[in-house]
C-alpha cells in the first residue's frame, strides 16, 4: 500500500537523482584527482572537457568528456531499462535526460556553476537514440575537423540536434513530443551558453581547439 501510494512522486524522484548526478562536474574532480589545476581558473574557465585539454593533459580531457557523456547517458537509459515497473514512460525519460543536462549547468555540488554542457547532452541524446547521438557526434567532430573551433562544432551540433530527431519521425524513429522538447531546450540552452564564444568567434578571438594555457 505504502509502495502503491508513492508511484505518483517515482517521476519526480527519477528526476532529482538525475539531476544529483548531472551536478557531479567531472572536470573539476578529475583534475583534482589527476593533480592539475582547476579548470574553472584558465582557460575558458569552463569546467568541461575542451577546457581540461587546455591544461595540457590529453588522459584527463578524455576521462572528463566520457565521465560528463555517461552521466547524461545513464540516468536515462534506467528509465528505459526498469522504468516501465514503476509506471516511468517516456515523458520521465525525456525529464530525466533535461535535469542531467541541469545539472551539468548549474550544478548543485559547486555553487550552481557548471560547464556548458555539450558532452552530458551527447550523452543524453545517445541514450534516447544512439542513432541520434551518432548523428550529433559526426557533426561536432566533421566541423571540429574542418574549422578547429570546439565552440562551432557545439553550436553547429546543438542547431541540428532537434532537426534530426525531427526528420528520424517515422523513418529511425516514432517521434515522442516530450523528446522533441527536451531536446529543443538542451539545443537553446547550449547556444546560450556559448554567447561569449560566439562573440569571440564573430572577432576571430576564439582559441583553437588544442591550445594550451598560457
Amino acid at each position: 500500500m505504502v509502495l502503491d501510494s508513492l508511484v505518483v512522486f517515482y517521476p519526480w524522484l527519477a528526476v532529482l537523482a538525475a539531476y544529483l548526478v548531472g551536478s557531479l562536474s567531472f572536470a573539476v574532480i578529475v583534475s583534482r584527482a589527476m593533480g592539475l589545476n582547476d579548470p574553472r581558473t584558465f582557460g575558458s574557465k569552463n569546467p568541461g572537457a575542451t577546457n581540461v585539454l587546455r591544461s595540457g593533459s590529453k588522459a584527463a580531457a578524455i576521462v572528463t568528456l566520457f565521465l560528463d557523456a555517461f552521466k547524461g547517458w545513464i540516468p536515462v537509459m534506467l528509465v528505459k531499462w526498469y522504468g516501465e515497473r514503476f509506471g516511468l514512460g517516456d515523458g520521465t525519460m525525456a525529464m530525466v535526460g533535461l535535469a542531467a543536462f541541469l545539472g551539468h549547468l548549474f550544478p548543485v555540488f559547486f555553487r550552481f556553476q557548471g560547464g556548458k554542457g555539450v558532452a552530458t547532452a551527447l550523452g543524453v541524446l545517445l541514450a534516447f537514440s544512439w542513432i541520434l547521438g551518432l548523428a550529433i557526434a559526426t557533426t561536432w567532430l566533421l566541423i571540429a575537423y574542418f574549422f578547429h573551433y570546439s565552440s562551432l562544432a557545439s553550436l553547429a551540433a546543438a542547431v541540428f540536434a532537434p532537426v534530426y530527431y525531427i526528420f528520424g519521425d517515422g523513418v529511425v524513429w516514432a517521434m515522442d513530443k516530450s523528446v522533441v522538447l527536451a531536446t529543443a531546450v538542451m539545443s537553446l540552452l547550449l547556444i546560450w551558453r556559448h554567447a561569449e564564444n560566439i562573440g569571440r568567434l564573430v572577432k576571430g578571438t576564439e582559441s583553437r581547439l588544442g591550445k594550451k594555457k598560457k
